[in-house]
């Protein structure tokens, strides 16, 4: 046999060893992997690092398939990927395991004779308490509600309220005006309610308009640049102040207590007249003086008057046959005075703890 022959036989008959090597290599670990136990977290985590790890012992495996002879490859491939499957499936079935074994002890661990906890209700805003309560007090004497746009045009919210463009009553309300479209704006107050209900629906009229308007004022403690108006309309024949005077009384005594009186002082809006501003004697000090009232006794609620005859005209009211009364109350005002809520941005800002406070308005 010559020398060449030999060291053929010699590399075939190692190649065949090693051969046998790594097969016997891929059993061991197979069973091993078949026969592994875990107990804890910390052994499953042993047992991925050791068989699905970065430097995991079956990685090595794969590179030896170039010591494999050719009509052995696909074999030996398949064998080393079965072996990695199987340590796959071995180790989510682990992690099922532990998991439902988890489940299992936390739900031993109940105690379902404890009490359970209570959903905690929100509450409703002061702002909506004193709306609804507003509305609830004139609806008992006839007072429909009305609403209507917020997005208005200047006829509604100023023209037909006796406040021509040129008007200087236009500088009592800074306005927020549409970019694309300056004949629109947001309203400055309910009153364009008013107006659109005089437009369609004949005297008698009697109507109250909640809603929320816009004016561009700067925010501050006392003022926002938007809140929520109440204001009221009656039309009908012979309707005289003393109407309004009566209207006005029964609403404080209702809000703030039979013992409220109210005052009325004169005052100008372009849309009344006469005007008169309503003052109602403090329901905090009773009289005494005290800093809500700024120790004059009396708070200023919102203003009123008689519709002013051109406004009756401008909607296609017969004035010489019906008049009428109007007023307007800031609901943020009215909430600020009932609660005592010396800022009025906490009305915004929505801080639970602060809003908290009023859930026996429920």
């Amino acid at each position: 046999m010559s020398q060449s022959t030999q060291y053929s036989t010699l590399n075939t008959q190692y190649s065949i060893l090693i051969m046998s090597d790594i097969f016997d290599k891929i059993k061991e670990l197979t069973e091993e992997i078949e026969n592994s136990l875990v107990q804890s977290v910390e052994e499953i985590e042993q047992f991925r690092i050791k068989y699905l790890g970065t430097k995991n012992i079956i990685k090595p495996l794969f590179g030896e398939i170039r010591n494999v002879a050719n009509e052995r490859k696909k074999e030996f491939g398949q064998a080393v990927n079965a072996l990695k499957q199987k340590a796959e499936a071995k180790f989510d079935g682990f992690k099922e395991e532990l998991e439902a074994n988890a489940s299992d002890e936390e739900a031993k661990s109940i105690d379902l004779t404890a009490p359970g906890i209570a959903e905690q209700l929100g509450s409703r805003h002061p702002v909506s308490i004193v709306m609804n309560r507003m509305v609830e007090i004139f609806s008992r004497i006839g007072f429909n509600v009305a609403q209507d746009r917020e997005i208005e045009d200047d006829w509604h919210n100023f023209t037909a309220l006796n406040t021509p463009e040129d008007h200087p009553a236009r500088d009592m309300q800074d306005t927020y005006y549409l970019l694309n479209d300056p004949e629109r704006l947001l309203r400055t107050h309910t009153s364009s309610v008013q107006v659109r209900v005089m437009d369609y629906q004949k005297p008698p009229i009697r109507v109250i308009c909640p809603g929320r308007v816009y004016r561009n004022e700067t925010i501050s403690a006392r003022a926002h640049c938007q809140f929520h108006q109440v204001e009221g309309l009656y039309i009908a024949e012979k309707v005289s102040f003393a109407d309004l005077k009566q209207t006005i009384e029964y609403f404080a005594k209702e809000m703030f207590g039979h013992q409220t009186k109210i005052r009325v002082r004169p005052s100008f809006f372009p849309f009344t007249e006469p005007s008169v501003e309503v003052d109602v004697s403090c329901f905090i000090c009773g009289g005494d003086g005290c800093n809500v009232c700024k120790y004059t006794s009396w708070v200023e609620i919102g203003g009123c008057g008689m519709v002013d005859p051109k406004v009756l005209e401008n909607c296609g009211i017969d004035s010489d046959k019906y008049t009428g009364f109007a007023f307007g109350m800031g609901v943020e005002r009215i909430a600020m005075l009932k609660y005592q809520i010396n800022d009025i941005r906490l009305l915004f800002e929505n801080d639970v703890r602060f809003l908290q406070q009023f859930e026996a308005g429920l």
